[in-house]
């Protein structure tokens, strides 16, 4: 099932309901691009292989072409995330409940930027859908376990293959390298980290844009009255969208994230973010051919955490580690019990 672009407007004049929805979709999709996409390009600005905002203009349009290309390849992301939970029964009860797990994952994302931390806006979205599902049901009834399954694979996938891919990845360059020039690889690895830089940009669009666009299809079926459709199409139209809004959320920048994430955690030189980016989006491609919703973030700061260690532990800087990894454990239980709260304040009132 899908629709076109002439009924989907044909329905957003008439459906004030739905204007919201897609409005608080879209507004979560901004901050996706504007909080987590800085992820992608924390090693060409580290490095300065890239100036940040020749490095945030490239990630705007490798975002839109991974949404773009990715969601035309495999949608299976896109199919995880709407299956996860169930927002079946009262359908204007079921999309108050999503409208309210949408605020909870801004708000989330929107402190988490405030302070610096890199968190995933994945897991966010996750953790505010099932928080909402569960108080629509009164229950753990609206979360699918098959499904869910695959977000634990996909935490334990980004967390233990972005740091081994890391790792080796730093180990063959060091070993191809060795007994060159280090002036003359110095500069290859400052061309081919800016190559790095863009194909993780192009798999966290890839990735995250399919999660995102599956939350748009829910909401615009949910608006028609439909909690039972289960397979679907995602047009066209709908790529290009949420692209695009991505594409100026990373636009608008996130300074504060690259620094955390390419400056603070590890000290890289230019052969170290190359393996980095190359290690991390690896792991993405990997993920998302296999249709495993996981975390850029945490696939990203695994993946410069291995490089470090492969010259040696110490090179980590496990302070920013242990913050990072506290935002990561607290944001299943608080984004989600912030969803579950704000979902039954706002059927309260609505």
């Amino acid at each position: 099932m899908t629709i076109s672009l002439s009924e989907f407007l044909a329905q957003l004049a008439a459906n004030p309901v739905l204007a919201v929805t897609v409005a608080l979709t879209l507004g979560v999709v901004l901050v996706n691009g504007w909080t987590d996409a800085p992820n992608a390009i924390a090693t060409c600005v580290s490095t300065r292989a890239m100036s940040a905002r020749s490095a945030i203009l490239m990630a705007a349009v490798f975002n839109f072409l991974g949404v773009l290309v990715m969601t035309m390849v495999n949608a299976s992301v896109a199919a995880t995330i709407y299956n996860m939970v169930d927002f079946g029964g009262n359908t204007a009860d079921a999309l108050t409940a999503l409208c309210a797990a949408l605020v909870a994952i801004v708000a989330w994302a929107t402190a988490a930027w405030w302070f610096g931390i890199p968190t995933s806006e994945s897991h966010a979205l996750i953790a505010g859908l099932s928080g909402a599902a569960i108080a629509l049901h009164g229950g753990f009834a609206g979360i699918n376990g098959g499904e869910w399954i695959k977000v634990l694979y996909g935490l334990v996938l980004s967390t233990l293959l972005g740091f081994a891919f890391g790792w080796a990845a730093a180990r063959l360059v060091e070993f191809l390298c060795k007994n060159m020039d280090r002036r003359r690889t110095t500069g290859f690895f400052g061309g081919a980290q800016i190559a790095g830089g863009a194909a993780m940009a192009f798999m966290h669009g890839a990735q995250d844009g399919q999660k995102f666009m599956g939350v748009f299809m829910l909401g615009i079926f949910l608006a028609n009255g439909q909690d039972n459709v289960t397979n679907f199409q995602i047009p066209l139209w709908l790529m290009v969208l949420c692209s695009a809004v991505m594409a100026l959320g990373t636009s608008i920048g996130g300074y504060r994230i690259i620094k955390a994430v390419g400056m603070d955690m590890v000290k890289l030189e230019k052969y170290q973010g190359f393996a980095a980016d190359m290690a991390g989006a690896a792991c993405l491609l990997l993920s998302s051919l296999t249709g495993i919703p996981v975390s850029t973030t945490h696939t990203k700061t695994t993946a410069i955490m291995g490089v470090g260690a492969a010259r040696r532990l110490s090179s980590v800087n496990w302070g920013v580690v242990k913050e990072m990894g506290l935002t990561w454990a607290l944001t299943f239980p608080g984004c989600g019990a912030i969803g579950f709260l704000m979902a039954r304040l706002f059927m309260w009132l609505f």
